[in-house]
């Protein structure tokens, strides 16, 4: 963090019940830049430190934070020792970035009539300011100037790892091929998905799909309720749409059953270095960065405040 804010300016502070615990934290040294153009890439698993360094960025206005929402995990603990070499872990403060917003997103001092903690409430969100005027907002996690898309599981793919069928198959691979081209230009071309998808012929890597779950759901409550002899030629229709075949998912989802394939394949020749080299080709959160940091004009404009904001706090929740 030190490396590209100036000296002296704050990074996270703590605020507790006891003044004991409250502390603030600054940049000790002079930067090793502070003009360099930066990216900070999060998601829903980022969490306690690279928040505070995330937010911390964003509240200076030294760094466009792109990707999804962060977890929300800014709690101080203490471990004390008890007896029978055991231990007990006391939470003891907060952490606030410098805006004086908190990153925690459960709400442990509230807790529910069961004894289960919710996430802060919308109407305690609390609206902050970074050094530019900017908009940011508290009530758990940092929300990033640029918010990329989260795609959802997909059953096939789920089903091909889960069967190590993908995995399988890269095993047969590099028993057929010596060499493979280097992580960054490795690619699943058409004839070698054909080649997989033969190989598929004979496995079982069945599933079931969330619409076939809730179609099925949907049914049984109908019968139940005696709705659904009058609806049932609709009924059937509608589900006759929505079941899925696995060979035209294998079509369907191409690009990301290739992407996994690749993936694997070039682990079993340049191990996790290679795999991550190859996923970052074609890993959209970086395609992103590299968009903005290639712009100058649009990243400045998002750290002056004066580009359109893309991040709803109640959407993104």
């Amino acid at each position: 963090m030190n490396l590209f804010v100036g000296k002296g300016k704050t990074i996270v502070s703590t605020k507790g019940k006891m003044e004991d615990w409250d502390k603030v934290h600054k940049a000790l040294n002079a930067p090793i830049d502070a003009e360099i153009p930066l990216v900070v890439l999060v998601n829903s698993h980022s969490a306690s430190a690279s928040e505070i360094v995330s937010g911390a960025l964003q509240d200076h206005d030294r760094a466009v934070v792109i990707g999804q929402k962060t977890f929300g995990k800014g709690l101080v603990q203490q471990t004390l020792k008890l007896t029978y070499n055991s231990q007990l872990k006391v939470t003891t403060a907060k952490y606030y970035i410098p805006s004086g917003r908190c990153i925690q997103a459960l709400d442990y001092s509230n807790r529910n009539n069961d004894g289960s903690v919710g996430k802060v409430p919308d109407s305690l969100i609390t609206e902050f300011k970074t050094g530019n005027g900017r908009t940011v907002y508290d009530g758990g996690g940092i929300d990033p100037d640029l918010i990329t898309e989260r795609k959802p599981p997909i059953k096939i793919v789920g089903k091909l790892i889960s069967k190590l069928l993908i995995f399988d198959y890269s095993v047969k691979y590099a028993r057929e091929h010596k060499t493979l081209a280097p992580p960054q230009e490795f690619e699943i071309s058409d004839e070698e998905y054909a080649n997989f998808v033969a190989f598929l012929t004979d496995k079982d890597y069945t599933y079931t799909t969330e619409s076939e779950e809730q179609m099925e759901k949907l049914k049984k409550i109908a019968e139940k309720e005696y709705y659904f002899e009058d609806a049932k030629e609709e009924y059937l229709a509608l589900k006759e749409k929505l079941t899925h075949k696995e060979t035209d998912d294998l079509d369907k989802f191409k690009p990301e059953i290739k992407a996994r394939l690749k993936n694997q394949i070039i682990t079993r020749y340049y191990f996790q270095k290679g795999r991550v080299q190859g996923a970052l080709s074609s890993d959209e959160n970086v395609s992103k960065a590299i968009e903005v940091l290639s712009d100058k004009a649009a990243y400045n404009a998002i750290l002056s405040g004066t580009a359109v904001s893309e991040v709803n706090p109640q959407e993104n929740k």
